[in-house]
């Protein structure tokens, strides 16, 4: 797989990475096997997916222990990131940015990992209640300690507390400037897919202007963009997508035609032996935004992960890339 330096501190890492909280929190929790997971993970390592993306609030900390399983007998081969700043309270999340908190979590991740260091700590969540530079500065002394490598900020919800007439990720900029008079940001983790593109009109040209890397979550449009959820199936009630306003069945319906024109563009690529499906298609337009980019996308089965590591291979022309613009916008609140 073609490998991405992303971040001042240099990181390398396989093009397209691996989301690892499906495995053990949300999305349909009746299909989280531990052994399948497992399969999933290596099938990643295997296939140069290097960044294995996790955080001690997924599970809570199962998702961590899942991956040390794997890292005891395989760290050298991955890039271990995992995020700290969010506790799982009853029905909801608190943040919780002070000091010696973010030190102790530390120390626990990397005993649920079974490694020494971390490849990449990200702040979940800034804390309202503790200056982002306190938090960032206990997070910068773990560098200096040799726990942890680099460090991440992932970007704050697009309704957080947004003023009118700012854009969507305003916010998460302010925060970056701040954290950067303390210690280099290696990389900033948004959502930015087909359907959900708005990172590309401030922060990943900020990033891009710094030499920050940018982790693509959701790259798949929760699973929308493969084609493969049916309009009106439904989810299991733990599943967020049973409550999200664009997975509806009239709104799944009305975004159709965005999985058809992926689907039409992974025609003109795939062949009889080896077809190309619309979700690789809609990664590969992710990859195309910039060699600082880098795709996570989410998944709990050696299937999945082995059809998103294909998509580092596939180079879409300037014609495709025309057709994937020309898509009609995502209808439907993402907020």
């Amino acid at each position: 797989m073609e490998r991405r330096t992303i971040g001042a501190a240099a990181l390398e890492v396989g093009a397209v990475g691996l989301g690892c909280m499906p495995m053990s929190w949300a999305y349909t929790g009746s299909q989280q096997r531990g052994e399948e997971s497992l399969r999933a993970v290596n099938a990643a390592l295997d296939r140069g997916s290097t960044l294995l993306d996790t955080a001690d609030m997924y599970g809570p900390f199962t998702n961590e222990l899942l991956l040390g399983r794997v890292l005891k007998e395989r760290r050298s081969e991955a890039f271990v990131s995992t995020k700290v700043g969010l506790l799982v309270g009853d029905q909801h999340l608190v943040a919780n940015g002070r000091p010696g908190y973010v030190k102790r979590a530390c120390d626990a991740s990397l005993r649920r990992l079974q490694t020494d260091v971390i490849d990449l700590y990200q702040l979940h969540r800034a804390d309202p209640e503790v200056p982002v530079e306190e938090t960032w500065g206990a997070m910068a002394e773990l560098v200096s300690a040799g726990k942890v490598r680099s460090l991440g900020l992932c970007a704050v919800g697009a309704g957080s507390g947004r003023r009118a007439g700012t854009r969507v990720h305003d916010g998460t900029i302010r925060l970056l400037e701040r954290v950067q008079q303390v210690f280099p940001v290696s990389t900033v983790q948004a959502e930015l897919s087909v359907w959900s593109p708005e990172a590309l009109d401030a922060l990943l040209p900020w990033c891009a202007a710094r030499g920050v890397g940018f982790l693509a979550a959701m790259p798949l449009g929760n699973g929308f963009l493969t084609g493969t959820l049916t309009p009106g199936e439904g989810f299991e009630p733990d599943d967020p997508r049973a409550r999200h306003p664009r997975f509806t069945a009239e709104m799944m319906a009305a975004n159709q035609p965005i999985v058809v024109g992926l689907r039409r563009v992974a025609r003109r690529h795939g062949d009889g032996v080896r077809p190309v499906t619309p979700g690789q298609v809609a990664l590969a337009w992710v990859l195309a935004q910039g060699p600082h980019v880098v795709p996570v996308p989410g998944a709990k089965r050696e299937r999945w992960v082995a059809e998103n590591a294909g998509a580092a291979g596939l180079r879409l022309t300037a014609e495709d890339l025309a057709e994937v613009a020309g898509l009609p916008d995502a209808l439907g609140s993402w907020d």
